[in-house]
């Protein structure tokens, strides 16, 4: 009776030890998240991306009361950025902000992309959708689309339009617009939707595409000329912008678009945290006012509904660059 009273203490013992060891694991679990959270930009400070990037950033931290840190990972269209991603740990503390160039342009234009857009990445939440401008720089003797296709007829290849990349998405809203136009304008890449700011505001291009963001200050200092929009309808935050389509293009529409991700694999009760913090803050006043104001729109969204949209994006702009015969290496 003796030897069996003592077995019975050991294996209590032993199980209240075992209980102990796997309570941090469990706390853990259930604090998430319980240190800061990088987040890597793929591309250089001032453009959308980045916009987005910090302004969530920002709310997010709030509402998890853990810092968010952003790491801007410029370069070659955004893999150098979704690389780095790659290669961070599975486990909720490092995401990214990205969007549709890196994730539904890129796996069209690059022959040995070194990331599979569906396989490669958990998709988390979808951040803001980023209607693209038509730009042009002010000595254009331009007023609006109708006008800028007229001039670019009998100017064919004198014209030149800068973007962010070879195959990022500004520059297939370019070839789409010059598909659809036939005319032949000139494309000049740029290593990010900053640099083609400066481009156009020195007058080394005459026109471009972009979000709003970066360029928004630009406009109303009549730095830059905004023709029109590529959304199918005005933006509501700036109505002065009329569509693509009404202003001289019927049926022309392109937008890109951001959203965070995260390495493959992520943990579900971390994506789900994640997702819903994520959704709540793009519903706040205060950030969807931010995000509005500066010519994004916020679109809250569940993983599967932006999975589903960047399948979608996948097909079309892949149809875009076999058109365009688009190659980025």
């Amino acid at each position: 009776m003796t030897h069996m009273i003592h077995n019975l203490k050991r294996c209590t013992a032993l199980t209240l030890v075992c209980l102990a060891a796997a309570l941090p694991g469990i706390a853990c679990a259930q604090t998430y998240p319980n240190k800061a959270i990088r987040m890597i930009v793929p591309f250089p400070p001032g453009g959308g991306v980045d916009f987005m990037g910090r302004i969530i950033g920002q709310k997010l931290a709030e509402r998890i009361g853990q810092q968010v840190v952003i790491d801007n990972r410029a370069g070659s269209n955004g893999i150098i950025g979704l690389q780095a991603l790659m290669a961070s740990p599975a486990d909720g503390y490092t995401i990214a902000s990205a969007s549709a160039g890196p994730l539904a342009v890129n796996p069209h234009v690059y022959s040995k992309l070194p990331y599979d857009t569906l396989r490669d990445f958990t998709i988390i939440a979808r951040g803001v959708d980023f209607p693209l401008l038509l730009l042009t720089h002010p000595s254009l003797p331009v007023k609006n689309v109708k006008d800028l296709i007229a001039l670019a007829k009998v100017r064919p290849g004198e014209l030149a339009a800068a973007s962010s990349g070879s195959g990022n998405a500004d520059h297939l809203a370019l070839e789409l617009f010059k598909s659809m136009a036939k005319v032949n304008v000139i494309h000049v890449p740029y290593k990010g939707s900053g640099p083609t700011a400066i481009a156009l505001l020195a007058g080394e291009v005459q026109l471009m595409f972009s979000s709003i963001p970066p360029t928004l200050q630009h406009i109303r200092a009549g730095k830059m000329r905004a023709l029109g929009v590529g959304n199918a309808q005005r933006v509501a935050s700036q109505p002065e912008f009329p569509t693509i389509a009404e202003s001289g293009l019927p049926g022309y529409e392109a937008y890109s678009w951001g959203g965070i991700i995260g390495p493959a694999k992520m943990p579900a009760d971390a994506v789900q945290k994640l997702n819903r913090e994520i959704n709540e803050a793009l519903k706040t006043k205060d950030t969807a006012d931010r995000l509005l104001a500066g010519g994004t729109v916020p679109m809250p969204a569940t993983p599967d509904e932006f999975t589903a949209l960047i399948k979608s994006e996948l097909q079309k702009w892949g149809a875009v660059a076999r058109a365009a015969n688009i190659r980025a290496d």
